[in-house]
């Protein structure tokens, strides 16, 4: 039951709410509280996982194989906390402000429950169905505002992750092909016995796939599209709770289903990765709008995932849980802070600012650290080298984006609802604050990365 309570908090709110006009402000707090009981549900379950380990179950007492099976463990509850905790927080951000559609709060539950199925299943079917469901609600949100600019990017938006959805059930349907399952144990214990050819093929498709999701080089043309023209709280929604789908399904399929493919790859990954953390930091170096520049530089950020997962090993995939976190975090308050003006939301913007470039005490010194170790692990002089030139460069365009839009202008323009800004503010504090007490964290990203080879929760 306990497996099922955020789901069913999340999936009965958004049906009881979608009827009621959401640009109502008590409609909007009544979305806030269903959002706040199902993290608390979440935060519960996560206790039962870290003390007790994983948690399992079929739902409706259906035979395994034809019902919907949950399982809950280390890595999906860190993924379930953190996505959920961002659209928490975009919503309320929405809500302080004011809701300008009446969909809005119903739409952020619905992809509250499709997340949190897909981190919370055990069967790639399920997967695939909560992540459509995850998906559409994120299609009608990308029209939010109802601009001809939210609608191009909306358009965009739904055009290349329709593409990314058909080449992953092209993949899913592969797998069962060669697995006869699509149960995750299932397809983990079969795949070696499967046709080497077959399934390195069918994992290329699945990297395709999530590629795109994350918006990673060469897959990267949509997102500068997509987050500069999308309304700031429903950017954050997308660049840093939907995009952990891809970070997720990268760690799950690659290191849990397949790591024999993950391993005959590994090179490639970090090849790639490297050039995502390069392309995405210099061409967000250049004049752009704020919102531009916080797109192109989650295309390099997602970089340092690729090459933690390339990586491989405790070390690394730990530092890849790790580095999605704190990317996670660090978007929701960058976006968040593009709409808003006063010195409140520019200090925000530092501390967000300071974080991905990874100046200590911020949580991105130890996404850093996390990565450098792994470059250490892999006895390579050269991601060492690109953990600081990706960190230098970060720290240069966002600086820019400081002076230009919040120091400059911090006299000239009249300061934005306070309530959002403390919000921000808060949430920046929050990454500091992770800094200063990383332990929980760090224990969490290791317990993730056990989770995957079999060594924990």
């Amino acid at each position: 039951m306990l497996l099922l309570l955020p789901l069913a908090i999340t999936w009965f709110g958004a049906v009881a709410l979608a009827p009621f006009d959401g640009r109502r402000r008590a409609v909007g707090a009544v979305a806030v509280g269903v959002m706040v009981a199902a993290f608390i549900a979440l935060v519960r379950l996560g206790i039962e996982v870290w003390t007790s380990g994983p948690v399992e179950m079929v739902a409706g007492d259906w035979p395994a194989g034809i019902g919907i099976r949950l399982r809950a463990d280390a890595l999906g509850i860190a993924f379930s906390l953190i996505s959920l905790g961002v659209l928490l927080a975009a919503l309320a951000y929405e809500v302080l402000g004011g809701v300008h559609e009446r969909s809005l709060p119903s739409l952020v539950l619905f992809m509250s429950t499709g997340l949190t199925g897909v981190f919370l299943t055990a069967d790639i079917f399920n997967f695939y169905v909560f992540f459509e469901i995850a998906m559409i609600s994120s299609f009608v949100l990308a029209t939010y505002g109802a601009q001809v600019g939210h609608l191009r990017a909306a358009l965009t938006f739904m055009v290349v992750n329709l593409l990314g959805s058909v080449v992953f059930l092209a993949g899913v349907a592969s797998l069962y092909h060669v697995t006869g399952t699509l149960d995750m144990m299932g397809v983990a214990d079969r795949v070696d016995g499967a046709p080497a050819g077959s399934v390195l093929l069918i994992a290329v498709l699945i990297f395709v796939a999530f590629g795109l999701k994350l918006g990673l080089f060469p897959f990267h043309s949509w997102v500068p599209l997509v987050y500069r023209d999308t309304w700031p709280a429903v950017a954050a929604m997308l660049s840093a709770a939907l995009a952990n789908i891809g970070s997720y399904g990268l760690l799950r399929f690659g290191a849990g289903l397949m790591p024999r493919e993950l391993s005959l790859t590994a090179g490639g990954l970090i090849v790639i990765g490297s050039l995502s953390i390069i392309y995405g930091a210099v061409q967000a170096i250049s004049p752009r709008t704020a919102s531009e520049v916080i797109a192109w530089s989650s295309i390099g950020q997602v970089g340092y995932i690729l090459v933690a997962l390339g990586v491989g090993g405790p070390v690394g995939l730990a530092a890849a849980v790790l580095y999605s976190i704190i990317n996670s975090l660090n978007k929701l308050v960058l976006f968040l802070a593009v709409g808003l003006r006063g010195w409140l939301v520019g200090a925000a913007f530092a501390l967000a600012a300071f974080s991905v470039a990874g100046v200590p005490p911020s949580a991105g010194f130890f996404g850093k650290v996390a990565i450098f170790r792994a470059g250490a692990d892999a006895d390579s002089t050269a991601l060492l080298a690109l953990v600081f030139v990706g960190g230098a460069l970060s720290l240069i365009y966002l600086f820019r984006i400081y002076q230009r839009d919040y120091w400059a202008r911090n006299h000239a323009t009249p300061p934005s609802p306070l309530g959002a800004r403390v919000l921000v503010l808060a949430l920046a504090c929050g990454i500091v604050f992770i800094g200063l007490w990383p332990e929980p964290l760090l224990a969490l990203s290791a317990s993730a990365a056990a989770a995957l080879t079999g060594g924990g929760s």
